[in-house]
């Protein structure tokens, strides 16, 4: 129980935070709606959650404030589907139509829960008394309910699934299997409500087999549709790492070149607060640094040229640029004037952006190694 919780509570705070993004996302906004109700169920079902909620509004309060809880979080995720058709006015109106049937169910097992004595009400799915009509009802009705959104919602989440790509399409295929089993539990759950209700005991261990089930699809489900958000998550976070380790490889060409050409150091667009915070990022750092790097070696290129050099370009490896940069430093700290025009340099590990920053990172390398 406690795992399912964190699962949904994970999903949930993703999902908040996309719908604090786009708070005008109607399918976001009905699968935000669909955790929140689900995670406000779980803890009303715990030992604790349920004795408080008894105590405080009467035997049986908890569990049937469970169950509607979950018939709204399934109406919910009916809507995200509803609302993500092509045709969006009749997608509204389906959804208008789904909101009366999830009202009657709801008023039909609330009347149903409040016509029985608290005794009677009281226990878990395992331990009620099905042969009451009005139990096998409360469950029975929940059950079929939630059989058929969840039904729905896998066929609907199939299809979407054999429209997209990797890696939307796993997180949707995830999503399927566990709504797809999550409905074959409510089934099943529904039959043993039926047995029970003609008298017919049920083993112990074929109900524990459908929790697990439940609990197994309702967490494949959460990470279904979470998974390609948190797939971008993680690649962003692996490229702010390697940002910030390149920049702090790039210090030593940075700094030797920064007290040359201290002009060519960036500032914040402005001395505002934002400004400045924004400066500060991983990101914005690292490519800053870059083009101070790019703009100072161009500065600095006239004093690199040796007497047996091109006058039109500069290729050298690595290790001699930075020998010649260390000389070319001590001759402009002595105010030596530039001997020539600047010069281009020479790419030798290619001419694309990347090959650019890995020669940089060579030239910064080869003056750590050498200090």
């Amino acid at each position: 129980m406690e795992l399912l919780l964190l699962g949904l509570l994970a999903a949930l705070i993703w999902k908040l935070y996309q719908w604090r993004r786009s708070p005008h996302d109607a399918p976001l906004r009905s699968v935000t709606l669909c955790l929140l109700c689900a995670a406000l169920s779980y803890p009303v079902a715990m030992p604790g959650g349920a004795s408080g909620v008894d105590t405080v509004a009467g035997h049986g309060a908890a569990k049937l404030i469970q169950n509607v809880l979950l018939l709204i979080a399934m109406y919910f995720l009916m809507c995200f589907y509803l609302y993500s058709a092509a045709d969006e006015e009749a997608g509204r109106r389906r959804a208008r139509t789904e909101a009366v049937v999830v009202g009657v169910v709801v008023v039909a097992i609330t009347v149903a829960a409040v016509s029985v004595p608290h005794e009677v009400f009281a226990g878990s799915f395992s331990t009620a008394d099905m042969t009451i009509p009005q139990i096998a009802f409360f469950y029975g009705g929940a059950g079929l309910y939630l059989m058929y959104v969840l039904g729905l919602a896998c066929r609907w989440t199939r299809r979407y699934a054999r429209m997209s790509r990797r890696p939307h399409s796993t997180g949707l295929w995830m999503a399927a299997v566990g709504l797809g089993a999550m409905a074959v539990a409510c089934a099943i759950r529904a039959v043993i409500v039926a047995v029970r209700w003609a008298g017919v005991d049920v083993p112990e261990a074929l109900m524990a087999a459908v929790a697990f089930l439940l609990v197994a699809s309702i967490l494949l489900f959460a990470a279904g549709i979470t998974y390609s958000g948190a797939r971008a998550r993680i690649a962003s976070m692996r490229l702010w790492l390697q940002h910030r380790r390149d920049h702090r490889r790039l210090a030593p060409l940075w700094e030797l070149l920064a007290e040359a050409y201290p002009d060519n150091v960036l500032r914040p667009a402005s001395p505002a607060a934002l400004d400045r915070w924004r400066a500060r990022g991983v990101h914005r750092r690292y490519h800053r640094r870059i083009v101070e790097c790019r703009d100072g070696l161009v500065d600095i290129s006239p004093y690199l040229l040796g007497d047996a050099d091109s006058s039109t370009v500069l290729n050298v490896d690595s290790t001699e640029l930075a020998a010649r940069l260390r000389r070319a430093a001590a001759r402009i700290e002595e105010g030596v004037p530039a001997p020539r025009r600047p010069v281009p340099l020479a790419m030798a590990l290619g001419s694309d952006r990347k090959s650019d920053v890995k020669q940089l990172i060579a030239v910064s390398d080869a003056l750590r190694q050498a200090a």
